[in-house]
């Protein structure tokens, strides 16, 4: 790590530590002390001192009362650390102080150095003084906000080092992307994240809302629950306080099934038989665009970026119909990758004409021939390798770095991956999350080749996972956007989660460890199987199928039903016999997972809600486990019975009674886990539900993706693969055979249907 340039150093603080060391971020580490991102360059005294009610704020030159770093000084040592500082009196001082030109930041891959510059700061830690200063207010914010991160309780006390750290950003944007195209946060819940943000130094909000926003240009695509103009305002000047800028998300030409689905809009379609993709030829689509552009940026005065997100317009310039020629113009301009620059040119020329930086992703189906026909205003949201970055940067389009917390992976993240030899199908290939976004931020040739201003890490919400996950995630791609290649992604980790949870919290590493091989597990003890549920899929990013081909789904093998005599032929224990083995193991994980979890809400400080998360989702992988082990007892109550059906017929029906209680117990536990998951998620979402606020939700789902959260309007998606299961069909066909058997044998009927799709509590119960 570099250490602090001589020029940096205030001469005061050089002379009463000349023993001051170089330290890097695992220095820091190892004496206690834990930042998030590591600061740049960092010097190290041989002491610890203590901090506490003692110490004064003093505002200095640029610093008004109301100052967000004060504020969040005073705010944040009460609530992190129930501290109160001093009165005018108190003799040690913290000294905040802006002046423009106080910091020299260092080199940094940004090319935008007045932005970066904004973001320097300088922070002195001694026994008798704390200074913190800055060129502008967003470098001194996070001058405070390192400042809080390295304070450590010990005995009773909080401690500080001594150090000097001067700082700033090697890239000027660190943007994270908000899915809320499948839920809404409530308002407080939104600022909650913005404010969680701003304390790991992200400084964009990119908020994907679609239909969770009251466009006044498109009414009819406003969902039950969406956030007024008003609301969105308050959400914005919100983040402007601690310098996080919230950023309107709208996807076009393609990813726009929750608009084209509307009979309103169905015109506006490439194809008429998808709704997924506009016909860019069409004036009325920029027309629709712009409408809902204004509405937003109506709604974000103060904002100063864009996201137009351009993504995965497979089709683009292949439509030749009725409705839509863009074939013939794709022709006419010279390729399909000219058509897509146009359509970005038009669509973006609105926004840039008001203000707005405009991000967009210059992806299929340009070519490198097709980058001089994109208008220079735009930034690249990706970088593509050096086949393309050097032909933006040659353009004069700017280049974000992008990565993603979250693909396609369900109920969590993959920051870690479940090893080969605990999975039933090997056909995983999965890669850390950290560790891949770390090495794709601090490595890629786009440092080499880009005009980079920034890096954005994307939280997809594609499998309805609830954003609470992704925190990991985005602070730590934050992280290496602000200190590339430092520290190690697992060191990284390890600072999270005392910063995230307090100093209380305990093992957060192996809990994360286990939630990851657990999620995964949750998906890899199913089978995949084609859908029967949904409607075909009309393309991919290969093409249009002809004719559509079915989506897929999860499924189990069950056993089979006895016949009428309970006659019992099943191969299913010798078939299963790995996926119950594998889960006899998983059960013992959980079982760790969900004594830390426990644990932590005990003992852990901060972010109580997020414990709250992660213990739903232990026990949404745990209701599967009990449920393959269940499957495999009823299997052996069948053979059971089969084997007592001449010897003991009383017995042979208990033993298929038996076999039904448990089919019973995995019903009773999978609504009772699902509602209590249902109840989690409701305290910070609002309800996915078909109507309210006098608007209704139109359920038709998207002809290309196929978003699991899409399927169903409230929040059985979670258990949508066991509300698919013949489970229901097969426990009836037991119960029958039973009776039929117990009939001839003079033993009473078992009265009921065993009613599997219903979830909302047991309606009715096989007795």
């Amino acid at each position: 790590m570099r250490s602090v340039k001589t020029g940096l150093l205030v001469p005061c603080f050089l002379a009463m530590c000349m023993n001051l060391m170089a330290a890097s971020a695992s220095d820091l580490l190892a004496r206690g002390y834990a930042a998030m991102p590591a600061p740049q360059e960092v010097r190290l005294g041989p002491a610890d001192f203590e901090f506490g009610p003692a110490w004064r704020v003093e505002l200095g030159s640029g610093v008004l009362p109301g100052d967000a770093a004060a504020q969040s000084l005073q705010d944040d040592l009460l609530s992190r650390f129930h501290v109160t500082l001093g009165a005018s009196g108190a003799r040690k001082v913290i000294r905040l102080s802006i002046r423009s030109g106080s910091v020299k930041p260092g080199p940094a891959v940004g090319k935008d150095k007045a932005e970066v510059a904004e973001q320097a700061y300088r922070l002195e830690l001694a026994q008798s003084a704390i200074t913190v200063e800055a060129n502008a207010g967003a470098g001194l914010f996070y001058g405070v906000q390192t400042l809080l991160q390295l304070l450590k309780p010990r005995d009773g006390k909080l401690w500080l080092p001594e150090a000097e750290i001067a700082d700033w950003p090697d890239l000027g944007l660190r943007h994270i992307y908000w899915d809320d195209a499948h839920h809404l946060e409530r308002l407080d819940d939104l600022k909650r994240a913005i404010r969680q943000a701003a304390f790991f130094k992200i400084n964009g909000f990119a908020i994907k809302l679609e239909g969770h926003f009251q466009f006044r240009s498109a009414p009819a695509v406003v969902e039950p629950y969406a956030l007024t103009p008003a609301e969105f305002q308050e959400l914005t000047d919100y983040g402007l306080h601690y310098y996080v800028q919230v950023v309107p998300y709208l996807d076009g030409p393609a990813h726009i099934g929750f608009i084209l689905k509307h009979p309103e809009y169905a015109g506006l379609r490439a194809f008429p038989d998808s709704n997924y993709e506009m016909c860019v030829t069409n004036p009325d689509s920029y027309k629709l665009l712009e409408g809902m552009f204004q509405d937003l940026i109506d709604a974000n005065k103060g904002g100063k970026y864009f996201y137009l997100s351009t993504d995965e317009p497979y089709y683009l310039g292949m439509a030749d119909n009725s409705q839509c020629q863009e074939a013939r113009h794709a022709k006419e301009l010279g390729s399909p990758g000219k058509l897509f620059a146009e359509f970005a040119a038009k669509a973006g020329t609105y926004l840039h004409d008001r203000g707005r930086t405009v991000f967009f992703w210059g992806e299929y189906p340009m070519k490198p021939a097709d980058v001089p026909s994109l208008p220079s205003f735009l930034v690249n949201g990706e970088t593509y390798g050096p086949s393309f970055d050097p032909l933006f940067r040659e353009r004069g389009l700017r280049q974000m770095i992008y990565t993603s917390s979250e693909g396609e992976e369900q109920l969590f993240p993959d920051y870690f991956i479940l090893p080969a030899a605990r999975r039933l199908h090997a056909d995983y290939s999965g890669t850390p999350r950290i560790a891949e976004n770390f090495d794709k931020i601090s490595f890629d040739t786009a440092r080499r080749d880009s005009d980079l201003i920034g890096e954005v890490n994307a939280g997809w919400a594609d499998m309805g996972l609830h954003p609470e996950t992704f925190w990991l995630g985005y602070a730590a791609s934050a992280s290496a956007g602000w200190h590339p290649g430092v520290p190690d992604p697992r060191e990284s980790m390890s600072v999270f989660y005392p910063l995230f949870y307090g100093p209380g919290a305990s093992a957060m590493d192996r809990a994360y460890q286990l939630l990851s091989e657990q999620a995964q597990f949750w998906s890899d003890s199913w089978e995949r199987t084609p859908s029967t549920s949904r409607k075909p899929i009309w393309g991919n990013s290969e093409g249009i199928f002809s004719p559509p081909q079915p989506a897929h789904d999860q499924t189990l093998p069950l056993p089979p039903a006895p016949s009428d005599d309970l006659s019992y032929g099943s191969s299913w224990s010798r078939e299963n016999a790995r996926r119950l083995e594998l889960t006899g193991e998983a059960i013992a994980r959980n079982d760790a997972l969900i004594g830390i979890l426990n644990t932590n809400l005990l003992s852990a400080r901060f972010n109580h809600y997020n414990l709250e998360v992660l213990l739903a989702i232990a026990r949404i992988c745990r209701q599967n486990l009990n449920m393959l082990q269940a499957i495999g007892r009823i299997d052996r109550n069948l053979r059971e019975a089969d084997e007592k059906k001449l010897k003991d017929p009383g017995d042979a029906v208990a033993a298929v009674d038996r076999a039904l209680e448990e089919a019973q117990g995995i019903l009773l536990e999978r609504n009772q886990v699902f509602q209590e998951a249902e109840t989690t998620w409701y305290k910070s979402w609002l309800p996915r539900v078909p109507s309210a606020n006098g608007r209704t939700f139109l359920h038709e789902l998207d002809d290309v993706k196929d978003h699991l959260p899409d399927r169903t309007v409230d929040m059985s998606y979670l258990i949508y693969r066991q509300l698919l299961l013949p489970f229901g069909d097969w426990v009836n066909q037991i119960t029958q055979a039973r009776n039929r058997f117990a009939a001839a044998h003079g033993i009473a009927a078992k009265s009921g249907d065993f009613d599997w799709t219903h979830y909302r509590g047991v309606r009715s119960v096989v007795r």
